[in-house]
């Protein structure tokens, strides 16, 4: 990660905090929170004997299953890093167990146990496949970094699916495009973070076309389109997309914002009809970030406008808040 904006981590999951499961090998009766109270996160740690399999077997025989509402997946190693795969093949295998599961995020790592763009990742369709009643998923980690290990997704129909957050340093166009081919018609929340193409972010603006038009998810009230070495060239084109009208609040943040996408914002279509509107993470000039608040701000749109770092307009160098 780079830049002066402080990326801040999932903290909770369909409401619930998260909880990561103590690895003890007894656990005291009692000790343990309610099965639907928290977001059960399992974290392999760093002692090697506690694999996986010991995790989730360990989890499932002390927790009731039955009641899990939110589930978190932390560092699945130890030692050296593996691939995402056989570990979601345990849960995906165990997935009757969960008929009250209705939150799923994939790879809760921070950036001193392993990068974003080394996490190596799989075809995460099963997983939203699995649970018919899920409401939230998320997923994190990078594109091609891995021949074995690329984050990959299929075009998906579910009824229930409220939010959907894939975070990357480098997300594939192919993953865009099955997000764009999916019928999600509860879908409310979509938070895509777009990356570099170095990592593996090959999506373009054409792939964002079918969920720019509106028509795709009507209930869309959140659009996230961030963390984008083509930043200026995505908020050419949401300035004038008509998914905007539908909007509670739209996040342009993370990615090289600079004043040519400020000018294609203001002189797009209204955006005052928004709560909040972030580009956070920006490479504008001050001239134009005071344009975009007298603008907004005084028809209550919240604009959040914190800078990438010291903008020199001389360097012409950008960045992306998440990248390797």
């Amino acid at each position: 990660m780079s830049g002066a904006v402080e990326i801040n981590p999932y903290e909770q999951l369909c409401g619930l905090p998260f909880f990561t499961l103590p690895l003890d090998e007894d656990p005291v009766p009692g000790a343990l929170p309610e099965p639907d109270a928290v977001a059960w996160r399992l974290d392999c740690g760093y002692e090697e004997e506690w694999t996986f399999d010991k995790v989730w077997q360990r989890f499932t025989d002390v927790v009731d299953t039955e009641r899990v509402r939110a589930l978190v997946i932390g560092p699945w190693w130890t030692g050296d890093y593996s691939g995402l795969g056989p570990a979601m093949e345990l849960i995906i295998a165990d997935a009757a167990r969960f008929p009250a599961l209705r939150g799923l995020f994939l790879a809760d790592v921070e950036g001193e146990r392993c990068e974003i763009s080394w996490l190596r990742m799989t075809d995460v369709t099963p997983a939203i496949e699995a649970f018919p009643l899920l409401e939230e998923f998320g997923v994190q980690g990078c594109g091609d970094t891995y021949e074995d290990g690329d984050l990959r997704l299929r075009p998906v129909k579910h009824e229930h699916l409220r939010v959907l957050r894939l975070e990357s340093g480098g997300l594939p166009g192919s993953v865009v495009r099955a997000v764009g081919a999916s019928e999600l018609p509860a879908l409310e929340r979509l938070e895509l973070w777009l990356g570099v193409e170095e990592y593996g972010g090959s999506a373009t603006v054409a792939d964002l076309a079918p969920f720019l038009d509106g028509g795709r998810f009507p209930r869309l009230r959140h659009l996230g389109l961030q963390n984008s070495e083509i930043q200026d060239e995505i908020v050419g084109a949401v300035a004038s997309a008509p998914v905007v009208a539908g909007l509670e609040t739209l996040a342009l943040s993370m990615g090289t914002l600079g004043d040519e996408g400020a000018e294609a914002l203001l002189t797009g279509q209204p955006l005052t009809h928004l709560k909040e509107l972030d580009l956070d993470h920006h490479f504008m000039s001050p001239a134009w970030t005071a344009r975009i608040q007298e603008a907004l701000e005084p028809h209550g749109v919240r604009v959040r406008l914190e800078p990438a770092g010291d903008i020199d307009e001389d360097d012409e160098w950008r960045y992306v808040a998440v990248s390797e």
